[in-house]
């Protein structure tokens, strides 16, 4: 099939087929003379896999490490992705008993502890590390895992604290007193895991858009909320 049929067969889109193709991801196993693409049986199945890397978060540059691994086996890498989607919709499960419960809760309906309002959000892992350490270098990565480690649990309470804060704002105007103030929350929230200046800072707001992988799990607490601290986060530096 051509590239406007795989994309309307998988929901991919026509841009992003090309851009895995440019990168040496995807490459269809036929190149007509006319320089059209056109996709195998093949290469429909390995973009189901590529997709299932891509929903449980691995980078690009990571999926085409896999599949051009010599050890790679497609069917233990389906396994893998079985167990973690697994392991994914138990935690799922679990964010939507506690947006149950708060809902009784808001209601009126019972009562909920403080710790019951956080049941199902994990933080504690980090399905991007490696990618940093191949980035940045063991050194730069284990004082970050000591920073985060010496923040505990309560700094923990006190991030989720801010990201409600400012889900609940985030419909508002970034420059405003009330946006400010929560940002200027997250700007000494963030400082107690690393240095940043206003400049970087700012850069940080800048990936929370630019990485999907930040703009997911952040918006988790609101859609739009990425964009919204990304916004405050630039007024907050320039001032």
């Amino acid at each position: 099939m051509k590239v406007k049929q795989m994309a309307a067969l998988s929901g991919v889109s026509v841009r992003t087929l090309h851009h895995y193709d440019e990168i040496g991801l995807l490459v269809p196993d036929t190149l007509t003379e006319a320089g059209y693409r056109v996709y195998s049986d093949d290469n429909v199945a390995t973009l189901q896999q590529i997709l299932f890397f891509r929903e449980l978060g691995f980078p690009l540059k990571k999926i085409i490490e896999l599949l051009k691994s010599p050890t790679f086996d497609r069917l233990e890498a389906f396994e893998l992705q079985r167990n973690m989607l697994m392991a994914k919709r138990v935690q799922l499960d679990t964010m939507i008993e506690t947006i149950d419960k708060t809902l009784q809760f808001e209601r009126g309906e019972r009562e909920m502890t403080n710790e019951e309002k956080f049941k199902g959000f994990d933080f504690d892992s980090n399905p991007y590390e490696q990618e940093a350490r191949e980035r940045w270098g063991n050194e730069a990565v284990d004082k970050a895992n000591k920073n985060v480690a010496g923040f505990g649990k309560d700094g923990q309470e006190e991030m989720n604290r801010i990201y409600f804060k400012l889900a609940e704002l985030r419909q508002t105007d970034p420059k405003s007193v009330g946006a400010q103030e929560a940002i200027g929350e997250w700007y000494t929230c963030v400082n107690k895991m690393g240095d940043y200046s206003l400049e970087a800072f700012a850069g940080l707001g800048e990936m929370y858009v630019a990485d999907e992988r930040f703009m997911k799990n952040i918006d988790k607490f609101g859609e739009g909320l990425a964009e919204f601290m990304r916004d405050a986060m630039k007024v907050y530096a320039g001032k």
